[in-house]
């Protein structure tokens, strides 16, 4: 046994010789892999699918085996450190420090979590570290840490906790503070560390990693926030569009739950939704504050802060975390997946804030055909029924990540482009001077009559198209019954949509040519509704050729199909983005305005970038709806406070989209040359 004690504060720590082979519950990496699934989704584990997840969750509470080779516990030893801050309270710590002392000096790579830290205990090792296997046998001293506030660090824990860029005195803490005095901790009480320390992050914990390198320490050379959490209203895991996205949110919180005190994860009792049909569960549900009058009975200050903070006020704007991203001094390399259903916008705006306010800091942005997380936890050779040809998450892991932290925090190997991102449809890695690209050039898919799409401007005097959207019938947003929001749902087949009478569907002729579009997508509607606020959900489809061929095996013509469904690729309608607009924030974020019925408005949003390839024979297919449920809310569409939202205020509205010369509707895209 030792006691180390820091320069001030109070400080303990006991060290045991790691002698004996002891089960795991769940390690750093595993709580913040096999738990960041609760963040790593963030809200993707939702109803009733949560079960599942949840049910992964819990068994990973539970002790399991060592690995054969028991890696860890054989090259590192661990300590338990509870690091004071500033303000006096303290977080817990867990350090893994290489057992071969003439391998050093080693950098820190340190994680920030608020999913634990486990397994607790200085005898209990986790089966891996780092952000991936390359790490463990190359030389790092690990730092895992629980955020303040959670599990067995101490403080209040806030949603997001804003960014104090005017600091006054040692109360004013944040989570750049508390990295910074955990840094300043770690070089002074670790031994045989070269001065050198990298943060990385998902999700969550990608967050975390943004919020440490606002004036940072200098000792912080090398930072990866990968899926970060960013403007939680403004597209991340909250509000898309100004809709509430309903399953992902409910089915996080009713398993991530305010603390009261230190405290280590103990195995919990999934909650039941009674149906594999989320769909169903949360119809029969009602409006969206029914969902804590039924089930978390005001359990969940944290729900509740999402659900009443329904339009951009000084709650959200304080928690947009990119408009303090000023100076960055640390090398960044951010990371998204094109596919990710839950933090799809952060890494974005992360990446051009840090441009912005930072120029001369070196900054990579990396986006690759992923959902959230799955450059961690795949080999990222495919998505649902779409195949990318290579397994592009190993390539990332060993190609990307692997090096911009050997080469900041150790000296080794080369920078990094400004962005390397995959090209979806040709399936192709890009290395780019910037994003997006300087060559990209703005042009609008114009909606014709007829349902056609085109480049060409419509010259008709008059054109609309209307559906009736109700709301007490919502659109699904797949087309098979689901207990979840599964990530697959991101490139899923959108042909069970096309056949609704309250979806617009406008498709181009097949191309003659490939069209490459890379950047920002953005909505330009004229629309005129019979409601008094309504949602307009924009989806952007490759459609391939109905002569595409099946995978080797499909039956094709054979009327004895006894066991799944054969999937046919002809006609296939891929979904490539789609986002939903809540109408009544067309003119203001923060003061939301009715509609009035039958008056021609304009609906302009934008929707997150991509970078994919329609190639030649496919089609182009724009489809316009009014809901999207369960991933978001019901709009009412009757101008009110939409989670109180009484029975009698859901009501049917006729939605018009014009399409003619003086009123023109269609989706700006970035094209390549």
């Amino acid at each position: 046994m030792r006691k180390n004690r820091p320069s001030s504060g109070k400080f303990d720590v006991t060290a045991r010789s790691p002698d004996r082979t002891v089960s795991v519950e769940y390690s750093g990496v595993w709580g913040d892999y096999d738990f960041t699934m609760l963040k790593l989704f963030r809200r993707s584990c939702a109803v009733p699918g949560l079960i599942a997840c949840l049910i992964t969750i819990s068994r990973a509470q539970q002790p399991a085996p060592q690995p054969a080779d028991d890696y860890v516990r054989t090259h590192y030893t661990k300590y338990e450190y509870r690091i004071p801050m500033r303000d006096g309270k303290r977080l817990f710590t867990a350090v893994y420090v290489p057992k071969d002392a003439t391998g050093g000096p080693y950098p820190f790579l340190m994680d920030r979590t608020p999913y634990n830290v486990g397994p607790y205990g200085e005898d209990r090792y986790p089966q891996r570290l780092g952000p991936s296997e390359e790490f463990e046998k190359a030389g790092y001293i690990f730092v895992y840490q629980d955020v303040r506030g959670r599990w067995m660090s101490e403080g209040d824990f806030q949603e997001m906790r804003p960014h104090i860029d005017n600091k006054k005195s040692p109360q004013d803490v944040d989570d750049a503070s508390d990295t910074y005095d955990t840094i300043d901790f770690l070089l002074k009480h670790v031994a045989n560390n070269n001065g050198k320390v990298g943060i990385w992050g998902i999700s969550y914990p990608g967050f975390y990693t943004s919020a440490s390198i606002i004036d940072s320490h200098p000792a912080l050379v090398a930072a990866s926030p990968q899926a970060p959490m960013t403007d939680l209203f403004m597209g991340d895991d909250g509000y898309h569009g100004g809709a509430f996205m309903l399953s992902a949110n409910f089915g996080f919180y009713v398993s991530f739950h305010p603390q009261t005190e230190p405290q280590t994860p103990q195995p919990t009792t999934p909650f039941s939704f009674g149906t594999p049909d989320s769909y169903k569960f949360y119809l029969q549900a009602g409006n969206v504050a029914n969902l804590d009058k039924l089930y978390l009975k005001g359990s969940n200050w944290l729900f509740n802060d999402q659900v009443t903070h329904n339009t951009y006020d000084a709650y959200w704007q304080a928690r947009d975390l990119s408009r303090h991203m000023k100076n960055v001094k640390c090398a960044v390399l951010v990371v998204g997946g094109w596919y990710d259903a839950e933090d799809l916008s952060g890494p974005f705006k992360t990446f051009h804030a840090i441009n912005k306010f930072n120029p001369d800091t070196p900054a990579t942005l990396v986006e690759g055909p992923w959902v959230h997380g799955g450059w961690a936890r795949t080999d990222g050779s495919h998505l649902g029924d779409m195949q990318f040809n290579s397994k592009t998450a190993e390539y990332f892991r060993a190609n990307i990540q692997f090096p911009f932290f050997e080469h900041y925090l150790k000296g080794k190997g080369a920078t990094q482009p400004k962005a390397v991102v995959f090209e979806t449809g040709t399936n192709v890695w890009r290395t780019l001077d910037d994003w997006p690209p300087k060559p990209a050039a703005a042009k609008t898919l114009y909606f014709h009559a007829g349902g056609k799409l085109s480049f060409d401007p419509p010259a008709e005097p008059k054109g609309v198209d209307e559906y009736v959207s109700d709301p007490n019938h919502p659109v699904p947003f797949v087309g098979y019954t689901t207990d979840t929001v599964p990530q697959r749902y991101m490139v899923d087949d959108q042909r069970f949509a096309s056949y609704r009478p309250d979806v617009l569907v406008y498709q181009t002729d097949p191309l003659d040519e490939d069209v490459t579009i890379a950047g920002p997508i953005s909505p330009k509607l004229k629309i005129a509704s019979s409601g008094t606020d309504s949602d307009f959900v924009v989806k952007l489809i490759d459609v391939y050729p109905d002569n595409y061929p099946d995978a080797e095996g499909t039956a094709a013509g054979n009327k004895r199909i006894t066991d799944a469904p054969p999937l046919h690729m002809g006609g296939y309608e891929e979904l490539l983005r789609g986002e939903p607009f809540r109408a009544k924030f067309r003119n203001s974020w923060e003061k939301p305005e009715p509609l009035v019925p039958g008056k021609e408005t304009d609906i302009n949003f934008t929707m997150p970038d991509l970078y994919h390839t329609f190639r030649r024979g496919h089609r182009i297919m724009v489809q316009v709806q009014s809901s999207w449920f369960p991933l978001t809310d019901r709009n009412p569409q009757t101008f009110t406070d939409i989670p109180n939202a009484r029975a009698e205020e859901f009501r049917s509205a006729t939605e018009q989209v014009f399409h003619q010369k003086d009123a023109a509707s269609g989706v700006e895209v970035m094209v390549m040359p």
